[in-house]
């Protein structure tokens, strides 16, 4: 079994993290909502995209490089939110902090992740995210973005598709609780959450604002006659409702409606770099890893996530110059038509070598 940081293909960070975590936070990390039908439909979506590559281009020099609200980054990547990473790597949020700057990209913290948004951001001066659930009322909220902009956290991120929590079946019937939720979370605080309570917030702060979990060009719209910086397409990693759209299926009308006027995050079942590559042919600025960054987390902590991005900007990279292009900006949607997908469920789409016993 490869030891910490040595990992050479992705599929063998899963093995050393299913066995690092109990079975109950295993699932939490996997598991989705329901008859898992969105989870699914994350990577099926994924799937349904076949590449149409050109030849005889030079593309000797490949650039892999993206840029999210002023901040360049050596792979378009954000190490998206995950609640209760204590509960899957020492240190909590601060492995995946340290990581990103180590690598050159972007972790976007959660609220509901110890140590919290101060000690995560006494780790380093890398630009860093701040992801809010809004868990009181408005002074509750002025507070924490106050605090996000004192610890020079660069963009506020408002998560949007959890009004209610979703029945994460896994999870009920072992009748498990994360840490982050074993203490009465007041979600009825973010169900009452709405657009009016953004204008607000959009009046009285001039940093940059993103929401997380737009799944539709008709919200992407409004966000942005709210001022929104950053749409970030997701389903919560089919985490919340069930029966739900891929989130790359999603992308294409979230593209149309913003018009490039705002920046766009994608994130949904993401796991490998020829995902990525489809998510910027088709218009995204940066792709969200839950997780494959808590599989990397869960198997090597913070090194693991380091080679975790390495062994995905050398699969970007190869994507790159295999389609004929050197640069994101070289591709569009023609690169991309659509396919059968194999019929594989969505760990082994995107590993399928775990079945043979790699």
């Amino acid at each position: 079994m490869p030891e910490e940081g040595t990992f050479e293909v992705l599929h063998e960070l899963v093995a050393p993290a299913k066995r690092n975590l109990s079975k109950e936070t295993w699932d939490y990390l996997m598991g989705g909502a329901e008859t898992e039908t969105t989870q699914e439909r994350n990577r099926v979506a994924l799937d349904s995209l076949a590449f149409r590559p050109r030849v005889l281009r030079n593309v000797e020099m490949v650039d892999t490089s993206g840029e999210l609200l002023g901040h360049k980054l050596r792979l378009p990547v954000v190490l998206a939110p995950i609640g209760s990473l204590q509960d899957i790597v020492q240190g909590g949020g601060e492995a995946p902090t340290r990581a990103a700057h180590r690598f050159g990209a972007i972790h976007m913290l959660s609220s509901v992740c110890a140590p919290g948004l101060e000690a995560v951001a006494a780790c380093n001066d890398h630009p860093k995210i701040f992801q809010l659930y809004v868990r009181g009322d408005e002074a509750w909220v002025d507070s924490h973005i106050e605090s996000a902009i004192a610890n020079r956290y660069m963009a506020v991120c408002f998560t949007v598709d959890l009004d209610h929590y979703g029945r994460r079946e896994r999870d009920l019937a072992k009748r498990y609780k994360t840490t982050s939720r074993q203490t009465q979370p007041a979600d009825y605080h973010q169900a009452r959450f709405c657009w009016a309570d953004m204008a607000r917030l959009r009046r009285k702060y001039d940093l940059p604002f993103i929401l997380k979990g737009i799944s539709t060009a008709e919200d992407a719209h409004i966000a942005l006659d709210h001022g929104i910086e950053a749409v970030y397409v997701s389903n919560h990693g089919g985490r919340q409702l069930d029966h739900g759209k891929g989130s790359i299926a999603a992308l294409p009308e979230i593209v149309d409606a913003v018009g490039g006027r705002a920046q766009i995050i994608v994130d949904g079942g993401f796991m490998r770099g020829t995902d990525i590559v489809k998510a910027m042919a088709l218009g995204a600025d940066a792709v969200g890893l839950g997780r494959l960054q808590g599989l990397a987390l869960a198997a090597g902590g913070e090194a693991g996530v380091v080679r975790m991005l390495e062994l995905l900007q050398d699969e970007v990279s190869r994507c790159l110059g295999l389609l004929g292009v050197t640069s994101y900006a070289e591709l569009d949607r023609s690169f991309l038509e659509p396919a059968v997908p194999l019929g594989r469920s969505w760990l082994d789409s995107a590993f399928p070598l775990l079945k043979e016993g790699y």
